[in-house]
């Protein structure tokens, strides 16, 4: 089978899904998606846009401005009209299908450059815009348990995950998102887009926006519950709502070779996984299992994990299942913070998550052999992605 290799990995800043003081409030997800791919190609001036095979995007709420947004996105950046694209959903794991899918063509021999992207906008097209559930979900699901938060409550309370620990959590991931912000981290993969501040002055914004550098656990502890009165999850322990896009250039290893295009991480593995919906936070429980077992890899054989933060409580739970971690910080997953600092763009995250791993063992971890990146998604989908040095 061929090996497929990731030249390079990008995204956008993650701007806050607000109308008044987000970021990106003025701009279209199409066009963040745009920017994307502009430095991408940027980055990489031997691969040009015609010879890319077909580009996957993965998106979440495929509906008003996101409608087929991964062909819509690709005409309207005046890219061309002979490359196919595939809008696809898997909910939040949707940009980790996308490379999956792209990924395996090119291992499979149907093509040998492709990009793998995802995008969200969590402002414009809010979550479960235009959702219609069907009525049999009411005869197998009580439905007041379907929402993520509600889900995520119920996680805390089966897997006993306490608010101080998830306060810990939320903590440590701002702290060390900030760390790597001021390092300069990101910086080797965000593309800057202009932008606008609070009071309508444009700038360029290269960094993310939520990520809160004076984070501290007595203000979280005072926080209130939103999903139930008893409830131990807050704002602090969720994600913010967010709008970021991402992608990767995918290329068959001898074609790579061919361009003299370097590289030194390849996608190893994938695999996806499902649970039952009202616990949609543990979904990276089985999708990690099964690409370990498929690949006949110990959780100790991976030097690095990305695993996105939906919630506090979730992850822990995952972390704890899977014998990789106890509680924050760690010394191997989300070593720039995750999601609860940086934001989760639903159907970017999957990507996103990917992007940064790949980042982190060119960089940072360079003696990490092997990296997995994981997330969950709405209804009990999941997604597990393997990444190998070459």
């Amino acid at each position: 089978m061929r090996e497929c290799v990731i030249i390079d990995g990008v995204r956008s800043p993650h701007s806050r899904a607000h109308h008044e003081k987000g970021w990106f409030r003025m701009l279209r997800p199409d066009e963040v998606l745009t920017k994307v791919y502009e430095g991408l190609f940027a980055r990489n001036p031997k691969v040009k846009p015609e010879d890319i095979e077909s580009v996957f995007v993965g998106c979440a709420n495929i509906t008003g401005m996101q409608n087929d947004i991964g062909r819509l996105s690709w005409l309207a950046g005046g890219f061309p009209e002979s490359v196919p694209t595939n809008t696809l959903t898997m909910q939040c794991p949707s940009g980790m299908a996308a490379t999956q899918h792209a990924a395996r063509a090119i291992m499979c021999g149907e093509g040998d450059t492709y990009i793998a992207s995802g995008i969200e906008d969590m402002q414009k097209i809010f979550m479960a815009m235009h959702m219609d559930f069907p009525p049999r979900l009411l005869e197998r699901y009580n439905i007041a348990e379907i929402p993520m938060g509600n889900t995520a409550e119920k996680v805390a309370e089966v897997y006993k995950v306490s608010r101080k620990d998830m306060e810990n959590m939320a903590y440590w991931s701002n702290k060390k998102a900030a760390e790597a912000t001021k390092a300069g981290k990101f910086k080797k993969e965000i593309i800057p887009i202009e932008a606008l501040k609070d009071d309508g002055s444009s700038f360029v914004a290269d960094y993310d926006q939520w990520i809160r550098e004076d984070i501290s656990m007595e203000s979280m502890a005072t926080m209130k519950t939103p999903f139930k009165p008893d409830g131990v999850v807050t704002a602090a322990t969720s994600s913010p709502l967010t709008i970021g896009a991402a992608a990767l250039l995918l290329m068959e290893r001898s074609k790579a070779d061919k361009l003299g295009l370097s590289y030194s991480i390849k996608y190893e593995a994938g695999a996806l996984g499902g649970c039952d919906p009202t616990l949609m936070g543990i979904g990276p429980i089985p999708a990690v299992q099964r690409l370990l077992a498929r690949t006949g890899k110990k959780v100790s054989d991976i030097g690095v994990w990305e695993l996105n933060e939906a919630f506090a409580s979730q992850s822990l739970a995952c972390l704890r299942e899977l014998g990789i971690a106890q509680n924050a910080p760690f010394d191997n997953v989300n070593i720039w913070g995750g999601a609860l600092a940086i934001g989760h763009p639903l159907g970017q995250s999957g990507c996103r998550i990917l992007v940064t791993l790949h980042s982190i063992m060119k960089t940072d971890r360079t003696d990490a052999k092997y990296g997995v990146a994981s997330l969950c998604g709405a209804f009990g989908n999941a997604g597990a992605t393997m990444l190998s040095r070459v």
